[in-house]
């Protein structure tokens, strides 16, 4: 797809990998995703406080995603103008919810705090893989993949952080964790100061423009989010849920998740720079082969090998965003902020929908045959892979 002269790219897109530009941003990835990634390792904990069902628990994470439908809005809004407020603002607006879900006195509290910490989550990753495409030039894959680190990483070190707060200071303690945040805020205003992140655009692109433009990645892209997005809610959602009902243990429930995601971040490392060289459908093939696989190898086998296998699980599984971002990113030249809300919203809303039914199922068949029916759904994604373009654009 060629750009037009009204379409310019800001001049951070060029052949030259901002590094420093990159970091910042991924920085803020990590320090904002640690809070976002608060409810799964404390689910247990606020399942017994008050009461609830596994669908409750899930109902839980789908209310957090809801904000996601304002996402392709959202973009188009940062399309027009600086996206910084966005990057600075978010880290702080969403660790305040996140931090108070233990003091939460009902489930509605809960509900409302999730929806809070789902918008905030929202104005900081529609625009910010905006931004890491600009600053990568040509490397959009490994862009995505120092962006996607910080993300995983977080989810890697969030749940160890919550459960040894909540081990020292206990849950009606937590919330004074919030306060991190702030100096991370502070510490991106200064970072993006000097950044210029504004859109060249000479007209603003209507939402509908931009779906028919690239409607050929996202609706494949689409079925890969809905097929793998059973997994993912099986092992991101409900995997320290699983792992406390089978041991009776919370730390290594949280040591599980944090098992899975520090695989994740290899993983995202290893295929959005390796989708550069290679392409994108080979690594989105090979990870939509690899997650069912070990999930179902997880599930069945027990002692070290289980852990073994929710490494390659979390490797395989989590490594599909950057390469998913970088196709959106490279094919998107008009309005790359709202192709990327609309992908995000496809996304977050994807997740959030078969996280209430994977708590349906757990609910009514057990959490372990749930994981089982939904790791084979997952090899439904594999033709979705092959409707992509063959070449990286």
């Amino acid at each position: 797809m060629n750009d037009t002269p009204s379409a310019k790219p800001a001049p951070t897109t060029t052949g030259r990998f901002n590094l420093p530009g990159v970091i910042a941003v991924s920085v803020g990835h990590f320090i904002h995703d640690v809070y976002s990634g608060f409810l799964a390792p404390l689910l247990p904990l606020l399942i017994e406080k008050l009461s609830l069902s596994l669908t409750q628990a899930g109902l839980l994470s789908t209310a957090m995603q809801v904000p996601a439908l304002i996402n392709p809005w959202i973009g188009s809004l940062a399309d027009r103008i600086s996206v910084r407020w966005f990057l600075v603002l978010a880290p702080a607006l969403t660790a305040v919810p996140m931090s108070l879900i233990g003091v939460a006195p009902t489930y509605a509290m809960l509900l409302v705090l999730m929806v809070f910490a789902g918008i905030s989550a929202s104005v900081f990753h529609v625009p910010a893989p905006v931004v890491v495409a600009r600053m990568s030039g040509s490397r959009k894959g490994l862009g995505m993949s120092f962006f996607m680190v910080g993300g995983e990483t977080a989810r890697a070190v969030g749940p160890m952080v919550a459960v040894g707060i909540v081990a020292l200071m206990g849950l009606d303690g937590f919330y004074p964790v919030m306060g991190v945040s702030f100096v991370c805020s502070g510490l991106l205003f200064v970072a993006t100061r000097d950044m210029p992140l504004t859109q060249t655009a000479a007209a603003p692109v209507p939402l509908m423009q931009t779906w028919r433009s690239m409607r050929h990645i996202l609706i494949p892209i689409s079925g890969i989010l809905v097929t793998s997005g059973f997994m993912y809610a099986c092992m991101a959602s409900f995997l320290p849920t699983f792992i406390a009902m089978n041991t009776g243990n919370i730390w290594l429930a949280g040591a599980g998740l944090t098992i899975f995601e520090t695989a994740g971040v290899a993983g995202v490392v290893v295929a959005g720079s390796l989708s550069d060289r290679f392409g994108r459908r080979r690594m989105l093939a090979m990870s939509l082969i690899g997650a069912p696989v070990s999930l179902l190898g997880f599930v069945w086998v027990d002692g070290w090998a289980a852990y073994a296998l929710l490494l390659l699980n979390g490797f395989t599984l989590l490594s599909t965003t950057p390469v998913m971002l970088a196709l959106v990113q490279e094919n998107a030249v008009t309005s790359p902020s709202a192709a990327n809300g609309l992908f995000m919203m496809i996304s977050f809303l994807s997740r959030s929908a078969v996280v209430v039914v994977v708590g349906m199922a757990g609910d009514l068949i057990g959490l372990k045959a749930a994981f089982v029916i939904f790791s084979v759904a997952g090899f439904i994604g594999l033709p979705f892979v092959f409707r992509l373009p063959a070449g990286r654009k």
